[in-house]
């Protein structure tokens, strides 16, 4: 049987670079992106295609940001995709490698985001589960001073990118993606939950505020409806920018009235 051709559209560095202009994306500016690549079309030169042309529409004062998340790096009792045998627990806790900004791959967050943490000049924030990796002038100041036992609060690139104008560009990816919404969590009366990972000295357990995307897509798209979000198409992709500022203050009110932190979420399964 023939291989059916690849669908379209065919998209290369210089038409995302063209079409992310046209949504709006300005150069200078510092940008959170949440990515499918899939969901662009026919990528010649596939995630460093996208890369470039995301670093072409930012221009050589523009910082892109990414999140590089090691959720793997976590208590093996939680994990679901698959499951791992109860008697491999103890074992797995015992070995399981540190967390290295430099080497630790990426997982759950796609191929362009593991691409960034590569890139020449990249800088990549120091929590072990949620860290973020960016490119660019403000890389430094946005990666550096994110605290071990804060994944996507006040000592966290999210509070970091709010304070300072940067924009969420969601980038074929949906809401549930929106890392932005996570911040809010933490200024609402949360409950806080015993995270487990691997640590310098071996396996350790922090207490932390307990995070979930549950409902985040039924809260985007109140947003985008209260609040104004660029839409556009970039290649194939469903494409939303705005600012972080904008989710994070929506987001805070949004969750208190219509998903209350004394209920408890579960961990998200890895």
């Amino acid at each position: 049987m023939a291989t059916p051709p690849p669908t379209g559209p065919l998209v290369t560095r210089d038409t995302l670079r063209t079409q992310l202009g046209e949504l709006g994306v300005r150069p200078g500016e510092t940008l959170l992106v949440h990515s499918s690549l899939s969901s662009l079309g026919w990528v010649n030169g596939g995630a460093v295609a996208v890369v470039r042309g995301l670093l072409d529409a930012l221009g050589p004062e523009g910082t892109l940001v990414v999140p590089t998340q090691t959720g793997d790096l976590s208590d093996p009792v939680l994990w679901r995709k698959p499951p791992i045998p109860p008697e491999w627990w103890a074992a797995i806790r015992a070995t399981m490698p540190a967390y290295d900004p430099r080497i630790t791959p990426a997982r759950g967050v796609g191929v362009v985001p593991e691409t960034v943490r590569t890139w020449p000049g990249a800088l990549r924030s120091a929590h072990p589960q949620t860290s973020f990796a960016a490119v660019g002038p403000r890389a430094a100041e946005v990666t550096e001073g994110h605290a071990p036992d804060c994944r996507l609060g006040e000592h966290s690139p999210l509070a970091k990118l709010e304070a300072t104008g940067a924009r969420v560009l969601l980038l074929g990816a949906g809401y549930a993606s929106c890392t932005s919404f996570h911040l809010a969590e933490y200024r609402i009366p949360s409950p806080r939950v015993a995270v487990g990972r691997p640590g310098p000295k071996g396996w350790e357990t922090v207490t932390e505020v307990s995070i979930s995307s549950d409902r985040f897509d039924e809260l985007g798209y109140d947003f985008e409806r209260d609040r104004p979000v660029v839409r556009g198409k970039v290649g194939a992709a469903e494409a939303r920018l705005f600012p972080v500022a904008d989710a994070v203050a929506y987001a805070e009110r949004w969750l208190a009235v219509h998903r209350p932190r004394e209920e408890e979420f579960p961990h998200p399964p890895v």
